[in-house]
């Protein structure tokens, strides 16, 4: 059997067939670029042209923003002690008063006679002690009698001292300067003891208060510089003067109080402020707003290019806001930041990156 022949034979076909029916295929196999292959070849994917801009990180004062009201600093019911009728004239919601200011005065009643009741018992005792005294260096009185009248002499004077704070609980006083938020009670009502003489407030200095979340508070520092902006528009000036240690229960947020000066009292109790505390200063880089975007995973933050185009994502903690931008903290140092073009790239792509720096003011609006 002659099977050589039949071998080229097919040999033959196979190589007819491929010159004929599969010539491209062929030649792109062999490494020949024909005008054919050229044509039908798929063009390479060009890269996505973005707009960058170089940043080095800065020293940006911060500062934490609390929502809050103005509180009076001194705040005291002043009421009576004991009973009886008052018999001093009224003083009027809104007046000044300065501290130790009678603001009402009850009757006396039968009050002064036990006062001078006791004072003659006390005049009395005196010379009962001194006669056993006396009696008792001379020999003719008894221990027992001289400490028996030492005795009532020790009582008599504590009735005295007794019937004198009684007669001093008949005027009731203003325990510091402050102005009164009630009347004081009127002329002929009847005081029992617990009974409402006034309120009184101070409001000078004013306290602001504000409540700050966990990580605020451990920004925050007694003494800081602090200011306000109050419902009616009023901004003022002042410093914290107080931070909690302890968490509210309910709120998990921690008191805070800013001291402001009010001289004037002009200042009310009770209105709403926005607090702004001055805080310790962080570094942070000065970016367009429109630069900030969102990865995969919903953090905020920018896409960061190199030199040769390649593009990362950098998660970054707004610090504030501005009208040349918003300031970024949690950055590298040194960063190149895509503020054209984030949209439409991926991290671990390669972009083609134009630096802003280096493009003239016209052809950057135009992109």
């Amino acid at each position: 059997m002659r099977i050589f022949p039949l071998i080229t034979a097919l040999t033959v076909v196979v190589a007819l067939y491929m010159l004929v029916m599969e010539r491209s295929a062929l030649l792109s196999f062999a490494g020949v670029v024909t005008e054919a292959n050229a044509q039908t070849e798929e063009p390479a994917q060009p890269r996505v042209k973005v707009l960058a801009m170089r940043s080095v990180a800065q020293q940006v004062d911060s500062s934490v923003v609390l929502r809050g009201r103005t509180e009076a600093p001194r705040s005291v019911e002043v009421r009576s002690e004991t009973s009886g009728l008052v018999i001093s004239e009224p003083l009027r919601r809104g007046a000044r008063v300065e501290a130790g200011d009678p603001l009402c005065q009850v009757a006396p009643g039968v009050r002064q006679a036990a006062l001078d009741e006791a004072r003659a018992r006390l005049a009395e005792a005196e010379i009962n002690f001194r006669a056993a005294e006396g009696l008792r260096e001379g020999g003719f009185a008894s221990e027992t009698r001289l400490v028996s009248a030492r005795a009532a002499l020790q009582a008599a004077q504590a009735g005295l001292d007794r019937a004198v704070e009684d007669m001093a609980r008949l005027v009731m006083h203003a325990p510091f300067d402050g102005l009164l938020e009630t009347d004081t009670a009127e002329l002929g009502s009847l005081l029992q003891p617990g009974g409402l003489c006034a309120t009184l407030i101070q409001l000078d200095p004013m306290k602001l208060v504000g409540f700050a979340t966990e990580l605020q508070v451990a920004r925050l520092a007694e003494g800081a510089p602090a200011g306000a902006r109050l419902a009616g528009g009023r901004e003022v000036v002042g410093q914290v003067s107080f931070i909690a240690r302890s968490a509210d229960p309910q709120t998990r947020t921690f008191r805070v109080e800013v001291t402001v000066p009010n001289p004037d009292n002009s200042i009310r109790d009770g209105q709403s402020a926005d607090i702004l505390i001055q805080a310790e200063g962080r570094k942070g880089h000065l970016i367009p707003a429109s630069a900030l975007t969102l990865n995969d995973a919903g953090a905020l933050g920018l896409r960061l290019v190199d030199d040769a185009g390649h593009v990362s994502f950098a998660p970054a903690t707004v610090l504030r806001d501005t009208d040349q931008g918003i300031w970024l903290a949690d950055l590298p140092e040194e960063i190149g930041a895509i503020i054209v073009g984030q949209e439409f790239t991926r991290e671990g792509a390669v972009v083609d990156v134009t630096w802003r720096d280096t493009v003239p003011a016209a052809e950057e609006t135009a992109q």
